[in-house]
């Protein structure tokens, strides 16, 4: 193990020295499970999700998304800086991934929808648990243009819940509750669990423990299908209430989705500055340099159960820029 390490160390290091100034990498996280998931085997479980952050610690500069937002604005970024980030607000960030964090001695930002808090659910959470939860061999889906579907195992039951997001995400916000409402109908599901997101309590914990806390809107909409009063509310809300919970500024933020253009536009990213946040991070994949938009910062995760694979795929992250990708603020 130990002659596995200093290898993917090696290409750790690779990868910003092959570079001409330093990069930032954002990792993205959403949920660090205690076993695998019966649908969702690859995601992230905490003997996984420790044994990577023991190498990220032994290998990077980590740093909290203000911090680095200061350093890149300052031309002062690290060699082999990385932030991690976590996003929406789920209960096992701070009862998983918490302990994992402080045992390996890291600080992360943690993006929370405030309208999930104490008790609610996203609406994704509920079409996943509701195809989940549904004891039937196949659905009729014919009301969300997918006709009969088969759930007879992990697989078919995985891709319905894929088609079935495609078709709810860039609904309205009242629409998608009324689809979820429909779906749970269609499934025959009574009940749905009720304790996937943190309590208010956690999101102290997190910041107590030296953890940033940031603004992910209150109930997670795409911002480009709101009108600019509502998404502005959406944001400012969910800021304040975040700000009430920590008893602390809350200057960062991450785009629901956060693709560039099509999950929120140049508007957002100046309301974003007018409201005084200091930096804001997209899903637009690529590495951070000195000069590059504070409020369109890229995040990437690099899938991978083995260590090796793991590094890798960063390493080839590490090589991209935000320059790959549009810069919507420059095209107003």
């Amino acid at each position: 193990m130990a002659a596995l390490v200093s290898v993917v160390n090696r290409i750790a290091y690779g990868a910003c020295d092959l570079v001409a100034a330093p990069r930032l990498s954002i990792l993205i996280y959403h949920r660090v499970h205690v076993r695998p998931d019966s649908i969702y085997p690859e995601e992230q479980t905490a003997e996984g999700f420790e044994r990577l952050m023991r190498f990220v610690a032994r290998s990077f500069t980590v740093m909290t998304l203000g911090r680095a937002a200061l350093s890149l604005q300052r031309g002062e970024l690290p060699p082999r800086a990385l932030v991690l980030t976590f996003d929406d607000g789920y209960a096992d960030n701070a009862e998983v991934a918490l302990p994992i964090l402080k045992r390996c001695g890291l600080a992360a930002t943690f993006f929370v929808s405030t309208g999930f808090l104490d008790g609610g659910r996203m609406w994704n959470d509920s079409v996943i648990e509701i195809v989940r939860a549904c004891n039937q061999e196949q659905i009729d889906l014919d009301a969300f243009g997918l006709g009969t579907c088969s759930l007879a195992g992990a697989a078919e039951r995985r891709s319905v819940i894929s088609k079935l997001l495609a078709r709810i995400k860039y609904l309205t916000l009242d629409e998608r509750e009324e689809a979820v409402a429909r779906l749970q109908h269609l499934g025959g599901v009574t009940r749905l669990p009720a304790g996937l997101m943190m309590r208010s309590e956690q999101v102290r914990e997190l910041h107590r423990s030296g953890m940033e806390i940031g603004a992910h809107t209150v109930r997670h909409p795409i911002l480009t299908t709101l009108v600019p009063a509502e998404a502005e509310r959406e944001i400012t809300v969910g800021r304040e209430r975040l700000q009430e919970i920590i008893d602390s500024p809350v200057d960062v933020f991450a785009y629901p989705n956060g693709k560039p253009t099509r999950d929120y536009d140049a508007s957002h990213v100046e309301l974003l500055r007018r409201l005084g946040f200091k930096g804001a991070v997209s899903t637009a994949p690529g590495a951070a340099r000195t000069g590059d938009s504070l409020f369109e910062l890229p995040r990437f995760t690099p899938w991978g159960h083995s260590l090796g694979v793991w590094a890798a795929r960063l390493f080839m992250n590490q090589c991209r820029t935000r320059h790959d990708v549009p810069d919507i603020a420059r095209q107003r």
